[in-house]
């Protein structure tokens, strides 16, 4: 009763919240939510149960739904939330410059490079020509995965001149016959927050392996799924 309720509104945020404070799964991996999943399960209608999946949502409210979401589109040309994180990640392929999109209407709309020592596109590429690109590359890596590459190293050290520098100077003072002990453990020390400081840290192999699982054995997508 209180999913169909807060359906009823479209708080898809709220649902989320509800899910999780009723600990309801999402996947087996995973009990957290948010609006883009419980978006995803009011626009497919394999949520309404199939041989596969079983029936989470009445066909009565899958209905109102999904009207009251082709009716606001339709009356109104909003971009999509499927578009405007894709509008945040675009950038132009010649300059580097984000790509910007132009014009209010759905029909006219069009995306191009704003940066005005960069040439225009001769072509009007438009929302539904950037979703398809989107959605080839993600199904390319859905088909073959293995096309996802994590090249580099998780983390690198460099060591400055500085360090180097250190080093000699504590291997000099290790080698004298009357070293200051004190001083030189107070060094050793000293070195190894220098050497620390010179440690820089790669994320992207473990993002690469992220995306590859969620990927994998994925089915192909038909529309875009920004979640």
């Amino acid at each position: 009763m209180k999913f169909q309720f807060i359906l009823t509104y479209n708080c898809l945020l709220q649902i989320a919240k509800l899910m999780e404070s009723e600990k309801v799964r999402y996947s087996v991996d995973s009990d957290r939510w948010n609006k883009n999943m419980v978006k995803r399960i009011i626009e497919n209608k394999k949520y309404l149960g199939n041989e596969k999946y079983p029936q989470i949502i009445s066909e009565k409210f899958f209905n109102q739904a999904n009207e009251k979401r082709m009716l606001k589109a339709t009356s109104v040309c909003v971009i999509s939330e499927e578009l405007q994180e894709i509008r945040n990640r675009t950038y132009c392929f010649e300059c580097g410059h984000r790509l910007s999109r132009i014009g209010g209407n759905c029909r006219s709309a069009k995306w191009d490079c704003r940066n005005h020592d960069c040439y225009r596109l001769e072509y009007q590429l438009t929302d539904q020509m950037i979703i398809g690109a989107v959605l080839t590359v993600l199904n390319t890596a859905i088909a073959n995965p293995n096309l996802i590459e994590s090249d580099g190293e998780i983390s690198v050290y460099s060591p400055t001149a500085d360090v180097i520098r250190k080093q000699n100077e504590i291997s000099q003072m290790l080698d004298s016959a009357q070293g200051d002990f004190d001083r030189i453990k107070t060094e050793i020390f000293r070195l190894a927050e220098m050497k620390y400081d010179c440690c820089t840290y790669n994320d992207s192999p473990q993002k690469t392996a992220q995306i590859r699982s969620l990927l994998e054995n994925h089915e192909q997508l038909n529309t875009l799924d920004i979640g």
